[in-house]
């Protein structure tokens, strides 16, 4: 039986052992309080992205030509502790073989897995979350690793910038690093917020972007939809600029939760995964030929 690639790239550049990329999915919805499924978002954005054109206009590159290998999904759903354990045991070992590992959830609780392997495995890490919610609650309904705790952890392990925020309990706020927060109403009146943002950065970083960052008028389908939020072309400005000044080591796009009737999320996450990628491994030859 053959093997589904990415995008439906050619078979050639979907190998593990030619991939420079390994995207691993993770369907689980676990611990979602509110829109189900984040589970169907792994499905709907290879959808998506096997419907999408694979040139990218901007870098004048097609990535895809780097291989990219698609994992089989992360599937372990008896607890939200053993999920994020298969989702750390997985990334670590793709990691280990010195490969550029991206996830798609799924809900945000399984970015606690993936930031522990990257944790581990890369010196002085940023995680650079884009975010709706602070997700900073030590445990929610009787687990740490509940959605609402995604980024707890990293909070007091690594070096997190959060970007985006337009939402949150205050009991969250004893965790929080003002700082280092940037809240969506500030950013707004904010004009060299990005400039400040990349200051933050140690050089090492990993980013988890929560799909609800984005205004729900361009990305509606999510579990917790909030108005105010990012939009496309300033988003893509500012992760351009980390790509190209700091060392993206790996990213985890999280709660896309698909509808049947409009399909425009899903290929905004499609298109956002591809662009992530051009930046990573595009941008110095596009640049070198301007």
């Amino acid at each position: 039986m053959k093997r589904r690639t990415y995008a439906g790239i050619p078979e050639e550049f979907g190998r593990l052992e030619n991939a420079s990329i390994v995207l691993l999915p993770v369907p689980y919805d676990g611990t979602s309080t509110w829109q189900k499924g984040a589970d169907k978002g792994p499905e709907a954005f290879l959808s998506a992205s096997e419907n999408m054109e694979l040139y990218d206009i901007e870098t004048d590159e097609e990535v895809y030509r780097k291989g990219i290998y698609l994992a089989d999904a992360v599937t372990e759903n008896s607890s939200p502790e053993e999920m994020v354990e298969g989702v750390y045991s997985e990334t670590k070992s793709y990691i280990s073989k010195k490969k550029f590992v991206t996830i798609f959830g799924g809900e945000h609780s399984i970015s606690i897995g993936t930031i522990r392997a990257f944790n581990e495995s890369f010196d002085d890490l940023t995680v650079l979350q884009l975010d709706a919610h602070a997700d900073l609650r030590m445990t929610y309904e009787g687990s740490a690793c509940n959605h609402a705790c995604a980024l707890h952890e990293a909070s007091k392990t690594t070096n997190l910038i959060q970007v985006g925020i337009r939402s949150m309990d205050i009991a969250e706020k004893k965790w929080m690093n003002f700082d280092q927060t940037w809240f969506a109403q500030d950013m707004e009146e904010e004009e060299y917020w990005q400039d400040a943002v990349i200051d933050q950065m140690t050089e090492n970083v990993f980013i988890t972007i929560d799909l609800d960052c984005f205004d729900p008028s361009i990305l509606p389908s999510t579990g917790t939809p909030e108005p105010g939020g990012l939009k496309w072309y300033e988003t893509l400005a500012f992760l351009r600029r980390t790509f190209t000044e700091k060392n993206v080591v790996g990213f985890d796009i999280v709660e896309l939760c698909p509808n049947d009737v409009d399909k425009s999320s899903d290929f905004l996450a499609a298109k956002l995964y591809y662009k992530m990628l051009s930046y990573k491994f595009c941008l110095d030859d596009s640049e070198e030929s301007e």
